[in-house]
This record gives structure tokens, sequence and C-alpha cells, in this order.
């Protein structure tokens, strides 16, 4: 990867932002490497505290700058983003995880006997995580209005379209859903309920699958003919990956949240989660609820992997008719 780099990493207009995508790239597999951390006989409280630095500041950190760093670097080659936002984002999105990721992952310890104070603390530095990402996306939003003529909205415009729903479900997902089980008295009744679930629905997939995707597009304009994708099938794809999830977490995992939440608080939090409960009628139809969804993302699943065999198919064809007509050339 990083010979691959070199080159990009010697520009001097952009290659800050490759450094910075480098190096949140190395660090993922670091902060992996905390999952070594406990053994067989660790204390539950120390495991715990292992545990989540893998969980929060993998996935929740170091992912989270890896997200706007790729992003902001390919929002750049668009010319939809200044170098200087980018830089600037990034950097922030970076010291936000350095100063507050270890604070941040507080607010899951709460069976740790963590005091409620430093619940308090990690329930606020790990919402913050979002706002950088959420900066550049305004960002290149305005600008795409502005600049709405330019040669980029063709040849970019799905790859743009998927890095957009990756700023929406990071709001919705890692923000508002991460948000509502974040705080010390939700963390009480709501943590290890369907509302965790549902958070990392709308977070994992909303955000890392969406921005796999829009690489996966970004990177398949270098090796097919973009004249020849077929959009049809790009768009069923997007609008049923996108509507497929937000009625899984809307129509399934959420109201299961909710009702799962009413019974903690009413009752007793190992109610909410007792067989007795999760087979009654009412969470059991919910459960069912979510098929409709599951089959409209299934949909949008088949859709893109037809358009990827396509689109590869097609170049190669275009390949040979090409070399044969060559050949046929006196």
């Amino acid at each position: 990867m990083l010979r691959g780099l070199w080159p990009a990493l010697k520009d001097k207009t952009s290659g800050s932002l490759v450094f910075l995508v480098v190096i949140s790239t190395i660090s993922i597999g670091l902060l992996y490497g905390a999952g070594l951390m406990w053994g067989q006989h660790t204390h539950i409280s120390v495991m715990e505290y292992w545990r989540w630095w893998v969980v929060h500041l993998w996935v929740e950190g170091i992912f989270e700058v890896f997200a706007t760093a790729i992003i902001s670097t390919l929002f750049v080659r668009m010319g939809l983003l200044r170098v200087s936002v980018a830089t600037t984002m990034i950097l922030f999105a970076t010291i936000i995880f350095l100063g507050g990721g270890v604070l941040g992952t507080f607010h899951h310890l709460y069976w740790s006997g963590t005091p409620i104070s430093i619940l308090a603390i990690g329930a606020t530095f790990s919402a913050l995580e979002v706002v950088p990402l959420l900066v550049v996306g305004f960002e290149a939003y305005s600008r795409s209005k502005i600049e709405h003529e330019m040669d980029w909205e063709i040849n970019y415009h799905w790859p743009f379209m998927f890095f957009a729903s990756v700023l929406v479900w990071n709001m919705i997902g890692a923000g508002l859903f991460g948000f509502l089980i974040n705080p010390p008295i939700s963390l009480y009744y709501l943590q290890g309920l369907n509302t965790t679930a549902n958070h990392g629905h709308a977070a994992l997939f909303g955000v890392y699958g969406m921005l796999g995707l829009g690489l996966m597009l970004f990177c398949m304009r270098g090796l097919t003919d973009v004249h020849q994708w077929n959009q049809k099938l790009l768009k069923i794809s997007f609008w049923s990956l996108n509507i497929g999830l937000a009625m899984m977490t809307f129509l399934s995992l959420l109201p299961q949240g909710l009702w799962q939440s009413y019974a903690s608080i009413k009752h007793y939090y190992a109610y909410a989660r007792s067989a007795e409960f999760m087979h009654s009628a009412v969470m059991e139809g919910l459960v069912w609820a979510r098929v409709p969804g599951d089959i409209v993302f299934a949909v949008g699943v088949f859709a893109f992997a037809i358009f990827v065999y396509q689109a590869f198919t097609s170049k190669q064809t275009s390949s040979v008719t090409t070399t044969t007509e060559q050949l046929e050339t006196p």
C-alpha cells in the first residue's frame, strides 16, 4: 500500500491528506491489537476495558478518522472540497480521537463499576466523533450545488451518492442512534437491548458498508469503461440498499428496542432480555416486520453484484473486439 501511495505522498498539494490516510490505515491494524491484552483468567472489569478499546477506539474512533480522511481525499480529487478544509477536518477528527477517544470509551463501561461522572464524560466525547465527517459532507454538498455543471457530476455521480449516504447514516446511525444509548441514564436501562443492535446495524453498514461500495465504484472508474455502466442497476442498488436498511431499523430494530426499553424501565433490565419477553407476541411480530426491509435490501445486493459483473465483462468484450479489429487491419 505504501509503495502505491508513495508518489502521491511526494505531492506537496495533497501529500498531507494522503499521509493522514496512511496513518489512519496503519492505526486500524494497531488498535485491533488491544484485543490481545486480556487472557482466560483476566478480571472482567479489566477485560471489559480492553474489549471496548477494540469495539470503541477501533470501530468508532480510528474508523471514523479513516472515513473522514478517505472521503475528504476523494472529495478534493472531485473538486468538491478545498484542501485546507479537508486537512483541517481530518486533523480535527484526529484530535477528537486522540484527545477524547479514550474518554469516549468510558460510556461503555457501566457494568464495570465506572463512576457516573466518568460515564457522562464518555458519552459527551463519543457523540462528538461524528462532527468532522458531517462538516466535510456539508461543505462538499454546498460546493456541488454551486458547481453543478462540472464534468465530475457525470463521472462521479454514483460514487458521490454513496459517499453522501455515508454522511446521512453517520448522522443517523452513529450520531442519533448512538447517542440514544450513550448517556448514563440510558446505559442503565438500554445497554444490550435492541437499541444497541439498531445503532450497530445503521452505523456499520450505513457508514462503512456504503463507504466500501463508494470506494469500489471510485476504483472501478479506472478498471472499467464508465460509459458502459448500467445506470439503471446502480440506481436500483443504491435506493434499495438505503431504503432496505431504513426499513430494517425503523420498522423492526428501533421499535423492538423501544419496546424493550419500556419494559426495562417499567419492570427491570433482566425482564426486558428474558425469553418470556423476547418471545412475546409483540416482539415476535416486530421480528417478522424486518422481512420486508431484508427483501428490499437483498434486491440492492443482487443489483449491485449484477452491475459489477456486467461492468467487468463488458470491458473484456470491448477489449477483445478492439484487439481482433487491430489484427484484421492490414
